[in-house]
């Protein structure tokens, strides 16, 4: 499970890691702790730390340009908090707005996260021709707000950070 952010040391969302790799690099110097979970911490036998939330390399780590997110049913789902577009409820499928049987693709702006019940009512038609009106716009996230969303504590992280990364509704 990656729960850990990973930020360049320019401050820039580069990934998100598991908690054993966040703390392997906190103790080889790599990353300094940037925001810990409150009241937890993690223990060796020589060594006791709070639990990072969010890291920072010490050293700038260039990237290839990033374009876009790369689309994922589970970022669909992430990127509209686990709720139905249709209804508000909570979502377990993904729903292409334009069915992919008449030439709709898998793209951030042509899925939204549905529950089984609106996903099957709608069936193979647009949400128009079903009578569905969506209660929220898809939008495609930059890398870093998918980056950001994919920890799915965007309140739990210090504001400097929310603020640097705003995501689209």
């Amino acid at each position: 499970m990656r729960e850990t952010l990973v930020l360049n040391a320019s401050f820039e969302p580069l990934a998100t890691v598991s908690l054993r790799r966040a703390v392997v690099l906190v103790l080889q110097g790599k990353a300094v702790v940037e925001q810990a979970r409150p009241g937890r911490r993690v223990r060796a036998t020589a060594v006791e730390m709070p639990v990072p939330q969010v890291i920072r390399l010490c050293r700038y780590v260039r990237v290839p340009f990033r374009r876009r997110a790369s689309w994922s049913r589970r970022g669909v789902l992430v990127r509209d908090q686990h709720r139905c577009a249709y209804c508000g409820r909570r979502a377990t499928t993904v729903d292409h707005v334009v069915p992919r049987s008449r030439g709709g693709e898998d793209s951030w702006l042509n899925t939204v996260a549905a529950c089984a019940e609106d996903n099957h009512r709608k069936a193979d038609r647009t949400p128009e021709q079903a009578g569905m009106r969506l209660l929220t716009a898809p939008f495609e996230p930059t890398p870093a707000d998918a980056l950001v969303l994919a920890l799915g504590a965007r309140e739990g992280l210090p504001e400097w950070l929310a603020g640097r990364v705003a995501v689209s509704a």
